[in-house]
């Protein structure tokens, strides 16, 4: 699978500009095909291919304009002398479907994992019915004891709309699963570009060298917030510090 996500139906939603509005006209087939082939060159960058029978979840995708952020509450915020922001989060408890894949790349487990969870979006769970599309879509990552080499298997989640976390749909897809996550919270670090193993690595070193020592934050796991398209160069994506439970007092 490639790395096809929300973030590539954006590209096509800002190619289509002049074509597709927020009640847009059904597509023919040609814009079927169209959009279809879009989606596998940007597979073909990641060495994998699109099934034809995600053409429906693509084309219901496409034509979602409304999007609902993961709610949050701003801890703190801290703006450093290049513009850069460090931010405290704590993100509430909530509900999130979540699929967890182990291949051979990074880009591949979440671009798999997301197909997957675009079927439940686009109707493929127990209401029958088309999901909004939250953001940030957020992959968790574990590295090994050397700190820098990723483990395969990748989490990737997608929270649940607001409508929806009292009344949960459930996937058709026996990968997915819907769990219940407690309250966390993380300090965020926006960077641009591409999300690969490299860059992820990079940026982590790179935050942990702004931070300095803390004994407060997870130093094996780590959260990959997805905001925007990936064909855009420089695109927005976080990266995401949790910090530990703190232990109760014996």
């Amino acid at each position: 699978m490639a790395l096809i996500s929300l973030e590539d139906l954006d590209e096509f939603d800002d190619q289509q500009e002049d074509d597709i509005t927020d009640v847009p006209e059904p597509m023919d087939e040609q814009e079927h095909e169209r959009l279809y082939r879009h989606w596998q060159a940007v597979a073909s960058t990641h060495q994998v291919a699109v099934p034809r029978d995600m053409t429906g979840p693509i084309t219901e995708m496409t034509h979602q304009q409304e999007r609902e952020e993961v709610p949050f509450v701003s801890v703190s915020r801290h703006e450093k002398l290049d513009g850069q922001v460090l931010e405290e989060r704590l993100y509430p408890a909530g509900h999130w479907a979540c699929v967890s894949r182990s291949e051979k790349l990074y880009e591949q487990s979440i671009s798999m994992s997301f197909m997957k969870l675009m079927r439940f979006i686009c109707k493929e769970n127990s209401l029958g019915r088309q999901l909004s599309m939250t953001v940030p879509v957020v992959s968790t990552i574990h590295v090994l004891e050397d700190g820098e080499t990723f483990e395969k298997e990748v989490l990737t989640a997608y929270y649940l709309p607001a409508e929806f976390q009292t009344n949960l749909p459930q996937p058709a897809d026996p990968d997915i699963t819907i769990i219940l996550r407690e309250p966390f919270r993380v300090i965020t670090w926006v960077f641009l570009g591409n999300t690969t193993e490299e860059t992820i690595s990079q940026q982590i070193r790179v935050l942990w060298e702004e931070l300095g020592q803390r004994e407060d934050l997870q130093r094996r796991s780590y959260m990959v917030a997805a905001f925007q398209n990936p064909a855009v160069p420089c695109r927005k994506n976080e990266i995401w510090f949790l910090r530990r439970e703190p232990h109760p007092d014996p």
